[in-house]
Parts: structure tokens; sequence; C-alpha cells
């Protein structure tokens, strides 16, 4: 009898070590909408879902954090939007509340808008397209542009670029950066 080979289905969850779960918890329900759906206050353990019918958790938040803040743990955790129209709201939204933002781009397959939790994880917020792109394909746009003239903007990007990738400059100067141990050069703020 043969085994067949195993294989992933999906990722299930995310878990974040904090220093505050209070103020992190309040952020993740209040700025983003996630649903607590348990939590265990003698662990210090959360569970967050935005599809609490469907996935028990997406994001589980637990004390004890030790690293500091500022520490490369995270490249970044992505949350997938059903429409065009939740990440216009969302970028609203994080104006509305001071969240630090750090780029707002088109992946060509994607439109995103990447930001920083209060313990400076950062995160992302994103809308499948429905276009193909090679990835990586990061190119900066204004969210504030009329939904639709964007998106045809963002077509015809695709249809220049999808089959080769796109960065920008900037971006490859920052993932660079990125890259370097803790005691190199300080990361710059290049994107807009």
């Amino acid at each position: 009898m043969t085994t067949p080979t195993p294989s992933v289905a999906e990722l299930g969850h995310v878990g974040l070590r904090c220093h505050d779960v209070s103020r992190q918890l309040a952020f993740y329900t209040e700025v983003l909408g996630l649903t607590v759906t348990d939590h265990d206050e003698r662990l210090g353990i959360w569970f967050l879902s935005a599809r609490p019918d469907t996935e028990h958790h997406e994001l589980l938040l637990a004390e004890g954090r030790d690293a500091p803040v500022g520490i490369k743990l995270i490249q970044q955790v992505s949350f997938r939007c059903a429409r065009f129209e939740d990440v216009l709201g969302f970028h609203r939204r994080f104006r509305e509340h001071d969240v630090r933002l750090d780029m707002i781009v088109s992946h060509g397959n994607a439109v995103g808008v990447y930001f920083y939790d209060p313990e400076g994880n950062r995160c992302e917020v994103y809308w499948r397209t429905g276009l193909v792109a090679r990835q990586p394909f990061v190119e900066h746009i204004d969210i504030e542009t009329d939904p639709e003239e964007l998106l045809d903007t963002i077509r015809a990007s695709v249809e220049r670029h999808g089959a080769t990738g796109f960065t920008e400059e900037s971006y490859r100067a920052w993932t660079r950066e990125q890259a370097m141990p803790a005691g190199g050069a300080a990361a710059k703020e290049v994107r807009q």
C-alpha cells in the first residue's frame, strides 16, 4: 500500500506574541474588525477570526513577547478582502485611527495597503484583481484616485509588465535594507 504524498491545504492561522495583548486585541477587533472566538486569560491567549463560522481562528494573540519592538521577526501578515471597496474602506479607517502606513501598491494580481499594528508588526489588507502577474510586482499607486481609473491603470501596467514582473527601485532598495543584520544600516522610509 502506498501512502500519498502529504500536502498542505491552506495556511490556517498565525500566532503573535505581544508586549501588550490588550492594545493588540483592541487594534485587531476595533480597527480590522476581527471577532474574538475564544480566549483564556490565565494563559494570556486570544483567538480571532474574520470568518468565525468557517475558521475558528486565523490569528492568535499571546502574551510573552520578549523581543524588543523594532526587531525584525515578521515580514508581513496579510488579510485578504473580498472586494476592492473593502481595501479602500480600510485605507480610510487606518487614516482615521492614525495607523502608520507602510506602502500602498499594486501587485498586478492584487492591490495592497501595508500598515503596522501597534507593536510594529507589518501587515497588509489586499484584494485580488483577477489579473495574472509574475511576482514580485510592486508598483506604488495613489489609492485616492477614482477607483475605475485606478483599476484601468493597474490593468495597463499588468499588460506591460505582467509577464516579467515589476519592482520600483525604492522597493528594491528597501528590500535590500531589510535583509541587513540588526547592526547594519538603519532602514530608511523610502516608500510613500
